[in-house]
């Protein structure tokens, strides 16, 4: 069995695009938690070899989700967001604060939108 370790940084936050920090690349799971000034987007994206859950840990947003249809979530702190594989999705911040989000996902692979 392994030790317990401290998995945390701090962010170095860019401008330009939203910020990850990785906690836990194991064989089959990741778990990132991510970081969003006020109007930072998360792309278009998807994973198509395993599902992702995104939990809202602070601020607030609007969550895309398209798998022939586009479908607009608001969400806050406190929301949680499941992601089939295979489905289209992005996360915007729409407030004032930043949104922090952790999020874990199974055996995913990715791909971006074109």
């Amino acid at each position: 069995m392994g030790k317990a370790e401290t998995v945390f940084l701090n962010p170095q936050f860019s401008d330009q695009s939203a910020n990850k920090v990785n906690n836990f690349t194991g064989e089959d799971l990741t778990a990132d938690t991510y970081y969003f000034k006020s109007g930072q987007v998360l792309p278009y994206h998807r994973h198509p070899h395993g599902d992702q859950v995104f939990f809202i840990l602070k601020g607030e947003g609007n969550f895309y989700l398209d798998n022939g249809g586009e479908e607009v979530v608001e969400v806050n702190e406190g929301s949680i967001i499941y992601v089939p594989a295979g489905v289209w999705h992005k996360l915007e911040n729409t407030g004032t604060e930043l949104i922090a989000s952790q999020v874990t996902a199974a055996g995913a692979g990715h791909e971006p939108r074109s």
